[in-house]
């Protein structure tokens, strides 16, 4: 992906210039204890991933090497994650459920599983890693086979995990057997009680992420469309809210986003600017005919936007992103990212977080992706870019600071060319990230003094 760089964030009507491209960049990081975060990013002389000083990092997984369960290789392209306690009573112990984002030519395809398997023919799923309290990996093996182009998605209320496939192919399409264009459940505590049963009420589009209201269960879902007309911004009402494990089955309402007067989310160009939001029915969930973002929503019309991708909630809302946006690509105006907030109480969305005009290609930061919420309360960003890619984290303030850095690019002899960073995600406790490599793909642990 080709894309520019800039130096300018702005959030909450605060905009950052100089002090974030100190920040950002390589050998001109601000001094430690200045600024938000946890000061400069060192450079790690593995050459796998630079940290900030007392962070540390073990590999957890690697795409190609054995699978602990012997179902053959761990499949290539992670993508979004959760981790849970694999014993909530004590706490003790963590369970990844992580994506595989293949597609029909993927290499290194979720090995198929009896009774995890949707269609035999599509390469993606899940798989699930157990780590014991101390961080050891003691079990790794196939959740989810069979599914299409995972994405991202999100955890429930009732820990389970919702897997979204990016993707509309139809049976026939790519040599596939059955419809795809799903959100799956995954149950990290037993894969084999969920199965591989499609969520088809929850609608068959591009899903990228997914995030629940814990004090209504309604879902909220973000749609990754690559052309016009772009994406939209759903929430499903379950007939079963907050129902447990299996309740999304039961079916619901599928509803899109509507804010008045706002045909495209791109033009919206000031950081705390807020809009009323209306949810309009929409009108065939199955897409049977036609594709849901080309469907008649009557009078009014709908919202759209481009690339929209992380999707996560917190602070008694969902932040969701837009990752960038194109006029040459259709959009009505260009950003490099921008980082929304519903607010449902109030039936509002407000611009949080915008990325501003490129202005020194040596500074990342566009496209941001994957999002999840930090132990301090702010958000963690997974960037999807060019060239070196970053971690960063945005503040409740919104000041914005780096976490970690991929070594692609930075003249390291050596260095593995990595894809986007994604699936940002924290333990129970708090006390480790979790955060895959796109590609060559990777799960790393990083440790440290997290606030």
């Amino acid at each position: 992906m080709s894309v520019s760089r800039r130096s300018v964030l702005a959030a909450a009507s605060i905009a950052f210039s100089g002090a974030v491209g100190v920040l950002f960049t390589g050998g001109r990081a601000a001094p430690a204890g200045r600024g938000p975060g946890y000061g400069p990013l060192v450079a790690d002389p593995r050459g796998l991933l630079d940290l900030p000083a007392g962070f540390a990092y073990t590999v957890l997984s690697r795409a190609g090497d054995p699978l602990r369960s012997g179902e053959g290789t761990v499949p290539g392209n992670c993508d979004g994650m959760a981790a849970f306690a694999a014993d909530p009573a004590s706490g003790a112990g963590v369970r990844l459920v992580r994506n595989h984002e293949n597609k029909p030519a993927a290499t290194l395809r979720v090995p198929p599983v009896a009774g995890l398997t949707y269609d035999p023919a599509a390469l993606g799923g899940c798989t699930l890693l157990e780590l014991a309290p101390d961080g050891r990996v003691t079990a790794e093996r196939v959740a989810l086979a069979g599914t299409a182009v995972n994405c991202a998605g999100g955890r429930t209320p009732w820990n389970t995990w919702l897997s979204c496939e990016e993707t509309e192919d139809r049976a026939g399409t790519s040599g596939y057997t059955r419809d795809h264009g799903y959100v799956f459940e995954v149950d990290p505590a037993d894969p084999h009680r969920s199965g591989a049963v499609p969520l088809t009420a929850m609608g068959r589009f591009a899903h990228e992420a997914v995030a629940v209201d814990p004090y209504t269960g309604i879902v909220y879902e973000t749609e990754d469309a690559f052309v016009r007309p772009f994406g939209l911004f759903y929430r499903f009402l379950p007939v079963r809210p907050l129902g447990g494990p299996g309740s999304l089955r039961a079916g619901g309402v599928l509803q899109a986003l509507r804010v008045p007067g706002v045909p495209d989310l791109s033009v919206v160009d000031e950081p705390g600017a807020e809009f009323p939001a209306e949810w309009v029915p929409v009108p065939d969930p199955a897409a049977a005919g036609t594709p849901i973002r080309f469907q008649d929503f009557g009078a009014g019309g709908i919202t759209h936007a481009q690339k929209l991708e992380g999707c996560y909630w917190g602070d008694g809302g969902v932040h969701f992103v837009s990752s960038y946006a194109r006029s040459g690509e259709g959009s009505a105006a260009d950003h490099h990212g921008q980082v929304w907030f519903h607010d449902p109480r109030r039936s509002k969305v407000r611009l949080d977080v915008l990325f501003g005009p490129a202005t020194d290609i040596a500074l990342p930061g566009d496209c941001p992706d994957n999002i999840c919420l930090a132990p301090d309360g702010g958000l963690m960003v997974c960037e999807d870019g060019g060239g070196a890619q970053y971690v960063f984290g945005v503040t409740r303030a919104g000041e914005v600071y780096p976490v970690a850095r991929n070594a692609e690019d930075i003249g390291r002899p050596g260095a593995p060319e990595w894809g986007e960073f994604a699936g940002v995600t924290f333990s129970p406790d708090g006390r480790t990230m979790y955060v895959n490599a796109y590609a060559p793909g990777t799960t790393f642990a990083v440790t440290g003094p997290w606030r």
